[in-house]
């Protein structure tokens, strides 16, 4: 009796680890395959320009409406019922507070009716100001909102957030160009990504090393019982290791150049935070001077008024 109940709370405890897994696969599978749409997309930028015919940039707002979207709580109507919600509801409440934000604008725009177009138009519109980065930013400080409109267990509202906001910022290296009248915009489908090209497997040099060796061996161990006529074509082995040497040092330059990028950003950014604070600064101790005159003026009336106030007494009394 011990044993089987051991094995069923053994049981439930597996069925209960399960969906967190899945959960966990999820959301790691989505925020890795963001930071490889993103790579593809600073490397594409770097030889011509991201529009809305790049597959690049197609795939990459399929991740982050995807993203966006997980986990994303229904909106419950008069009825009780829970009815769809878009990522656009929970972005144009979250985002209110971003400076020259685009919000209202795409709330206006004529051609954009349903909510998911909006946040397939807001991507666009954020990435061509470069501030798609800060926008995600200033949503996720919003925790309560976020809490409000996400359920346990989003990527917003997880760990993964964080790596989100970062690896976002690298975007804003690119010159993008969209059209916001195009079929980009329509929200009748849902977004569909590609893997594929995420999916393509590159052999390391160890692994051809071990592959060479085990081929020599082979050959030599037949070598014996094999004729010239049923030996295969000779494995280029000097081909294929200069082919690996370029493919690493290629990989090594498109990661320094990614990083260049990425820091340059950053960069620019905090001297424009710095540059605030300053001029915050300046206008905090403008105040500060402006009222400690307004005091000091304020001090010289209240003592003239008692000096008079004094004469005012003595007059009086020596009246009387």
């Amino acid at each position: 009796m011990a044993s089987l109940g051991l094995g069923g709370l053994s049981a439930a405890a597996r069925r209960k680890s399960v969906p967190s897994r899945n959960a966990a696969v999820e959301r790691r599978n989505l925020i890795t395959v963001c930071r490889f749409s993103v790579k593809t997309l600073i490397d594409r930028s770097c030889f011509e320009t991201i529009d809305d015919t790049s597959p690049e940039f197609n795939n990459f707002a399929a991740i982050l409406e995807q993203i966006l979207s997980h986990r994303l709580k229904g909106q419950i109507t008069w009825f009780g019922y829970e009815s769809p919600r878009s990522f656009w509801d929970y972005i144009r409440v979250a985002c209110r507070k971003v400076s020259h934000n685009c919000i209202c604008s795409i709330e206006n725009m004529e051609n954009v009716g349903s909510s998911r177009a909006k946040g397939r138009a807001w991507i666009r519109v954020a990435l061509m100001e470069k501030h798609l980065s800060e926008y995600i930013s200033t949503a996720l400080r919003d925790f309560k909102t976020t809490r409000r409109f996400y359920e346990d267990g989003a990527i917003v509202l997880g760990e993964e957030a964080n790596m989100l906001a970062g690896m976002l910022l690298g975007l804003n290296a690119i010159d993008f160009s969209f059209c916001l009248k195009g079929e980009g915009l329509d929200g009748n489908f849902p977004a569909v990504i590609d893997y594929t090209p995420y999916l393509k497997f590159t052999q390391s040099s160890d692994s051809i090393s071990s592959d060479e060796e085990e081929l020599r061996t082979l050959g030599s161990s037949g070598s014996e019982g094999s004729t010239p006529e049923n030996i295969g074509p000779p494995f280029l082995t000097d081909e294929n290791s200069w082919y690996n040497k370029c493919k690493r040092v290629e990989q090594k330059y498109r990661l320094a150049l990614e990083q260049k990028g990425y820091l340059e950003e950053l960069v620019r950014l905090r001297e424009n935070q710095l540059s605030e604070s300053v001029s915050q600064n300046k206008l905090l101790l403008q105040r500060i001077e402006d009222m400690d005159l307004a005091h000091k003026m304020e001090k010289e009336q209240l003592e003239y008024i008692i000096v008079e106030l004094q004469d005012q007494f003595v007059f009086l009394y020596s009246c009387l």
